[in-house]
């Protein structure tokens, strides 16, 4: 018997929850170059055939743990502002916010991502991850059932959002990338959430005239 589809789609969301937290255990432990892919399968208890049903990568497992669920967050954190806030400050505000507050989790992966070029490279990549969600609630926000404009301004955010990150994780101008005195760590530089606001202050007179245009 086939289960219902919400007993399948939990079933699946915490196999999710089990390989990323899997994967971010044992690079912590290990240090992610001595994981396999086998190996988080294992400690997660699926198969390797099961795991790239989920994930393409060990890399992409091990950011999932800094990332799972910013999506989702982001898009409630907007969904729950009032209506008469700017949107083009809720979602500044609701990015900037997400991205600066990760938890001790989010911090050890952080530590992970700044040490490899592979994992920084799948970081830059899970900014992608913003755009369905985020064209859902730009959607309803707009009034915008076709959702071509919520869509563009999605995808505007999450190129953004990339850009701030390449240059929050980017060497230091004209010299290597900036080390810690315990263990080699490639330092971020200057404020997150400062950055982030920066690259979506362009944005901005995109979301007042799309705004403007969904007023009764």
């Amino acid at each position: 018997m086939t289960p219902p589809s919400g007993l399948r789609e939990r079933k699946k969301q915490a196999t999710r929850e089990a390989l990323r937290e899997a994967a971010l255990r044992l690079a912590v432990e290990r240090g992610p170059d001595q994981v396999r892919v086998e190996d988080i399968a294992e400690a997660a208890g699926v198969s390797p055939r099961t795991y790239n049903n989920y994930f393409t990568s060990r890399e992409q497992a091990i950011v999932s743990a800094v990332t799972a669920d910013r999506e989702a967050r982001i898009a409630a954190a907007i969904a729950a502002r009032p209506v008469g806030v700017r949107l083009a400050d809720a979602v500044t505000e609701a990015v900037a916010e997400q991205y600066a507050h990760t938890g001790e989790r989010g911090e050890r992966a952080l530590l992970l991502i700044t040490t490899r070029t592979a994992l920084r490279e799948a970081f830059l990549d899970s900014t992608t991850g913003i755009e369905p969600p985020l064209t859902t609630v730009l959607a309803e926000r707009l009034g915008d059932s076709g959702a071509p404009t919520a869509r563009v301004l999605s995808a505007s955010v999450a190129a953004a959002v990339r850009i701030a990150l390449e240059g929050w994780l980017a060497p230091p101008e004209g010299g290597e990338a900036a080390e810690s005195v315990a263990g080699g760590l490639v330092v971020p530089s200057g404020s997150l959430p400062d950055r982030l606001r920066a690259a979506l202050a362009p944005l901005a007179p995109a979301f007042d005239a799309a705004e403007g245009a969904a007023q009764p």
